[in-house]
């Protein structure tokens, strides 16, 4: 009898190892399968963490077992290298973007999501002490430029003018923020702060049905070369607290599974779409630029994806280059989203990295020393 249960439990993880390896392949596929055609696989995509760890741990667990079953999680992993290696960071001693550290033929160049500061309204509540913790961030990462998304800026006077507050108090005599002055006072969008002088700036809306965000860019002249600098914020899942709550009913397994995920994936779907139309856009876009190109955002999705593969395209991912581990930047949902980068096309050189990982936005900010190499 005990011969029979362990065949048939052998049987049965064998199943089960052959169904996570095919999962896990799937989920490799998602940077090169359109997210409307085959969204089963682009949603598959951002399970691939947990894919990989339960590959690995059936590697594992065979190698004790019966050695050359292992053979089916080892083929897996050979075949989904290429996302394993954009989804992980192998340099330990990858080279930090400190003050200290910094080479001064380095640019300094720093991204963050800073949720509109939290506080909009002048006060001396949690929101603006948290404010200006964020403010005293900036001040202290010491970047020539900086691209900042979901940026928030009034003209109205009992709210905060963050705009004119960066560029004062922290020597940005050079910024690009478009907005219209349309009788509101207050503008939320995205920002490209320099010290060195930009020459030219323009912006491209994405079309509906994606959220009213825009793919920014400035002409930045640096010494005698002239370099250009792109930003976006791309199309979110937009979850929301009712969203949160019915993730944890999911997690829990609790009445209304069905219903609830069947909420969630539409939600996905609908954001995959969104950055899909982005995404081309931007990768069109910037093969078009006559200057050497440095990208940073957020793209609200991870390296395992569509948009992660248009948008990067050939460029250098600053965190690849220079970084360890899986470098969340996201700090809600899951420890493994990273849906921040830094990009560079291939004539810059990516001299140091670094996340500032603080509680302040749900966002981390991300710092990168680059060197020019040489010029288009």
């Amino acid at each position: 009898m005990s011969s029979k249960v362990r065949s048939f439990t052998k049987g049965f993880l064998l199943f089960l190892n052959a169904v996570a390896a095919l999962l896990f392949l799937l989920a490799c596929l998602a940077p090169s399968v359109d997210p409307d055609r085959w969204w089963f696989i682009s949603v598959l995509g951002l399970g691939f963490p947990i894919l990989l760890v339960i590959v690995i741990l059936f590697l594992a667990g065979w190698l004790f077992v019966k050695r050359r079953l292992a053979l089916i999680s080892a083929i897996a992993l050979l075949l989904g290298i290429r996302s394993i290696s954009i989804f992980f960071a192998f340099h330990p001693s990858g080279e930090k973007a400190s003050a200290e550290g910094r080479k001064n033929s380095s640019l300094r160049l720093a991204t963050w999501n800073v949720a509109r500061f939290i506080e909009m309204k002048r006060n001396n509540n949690k929101g603006s002490q948290t404010r200006l913790r964020m403010m005293e961030q900036i001040q202290q990462t010491n970047a020539d430029i900086i691209c900042l998304q979901e940026f928030f800026h009034s003209q109205a006077s009992d709210y905060y003018p963050n705009l004119t507050y960066i560029s004062k108090h922290f020597n940005y005599p050079y910024y690009f923020f478009s907005h219209d002055d349309d009788g509101d006072k207050h503008f939320t969008g995205s920002v490209i702060f320099s010290r060195f002088p930009i020459i030219d700036s323009g912006l491209i809306r994405y079309p509906r049905p994606t959220l009213p965000d825009a793919l920014m860019h400035a002409d930045i002249k640096v010494g005698d070369d002239t370099i250009r600098v792109y930003t976006t914020h791309l199309q979110s899942i937009q979850f929301n607290t009712a969203d949160y709550e019915k993730i944890e009913k999911i997690k829990e397994g609790e009445d209304g599974m069905v219903s609830n995920s069947r909420l969630i994936f539409a939600k996905l779907r609908r954001g995959m779409s969104g950055r899909k139309i982005q995404s081309d856009i931007i990768a069109q876009v910037l093969g078009d630029s006559p200057h050497p190109v440095l990208f940073c955002g957020d793209l609200n999705d991870v390296p395992n994806s569509y948009t992660y593969q248009q948008v990067r395209g050939d460029m250098q991912d600053a965190f690849l280059k220079k970084g360890f581990g899986i470098g969340r930047t996201f700090s809600a949902l899951s420890p493994t989203l990273r849906i921040d980068y830094i990009f560079a096309d291939p004539y810059f050189r990516v001299d140091a990295f670094d996340r500032i990982v603080k509680p302040y936005s749900d966002h981390f900010m991300l710092i990168a020393d680059l060197s020019l190499k040489k010029t288009k």
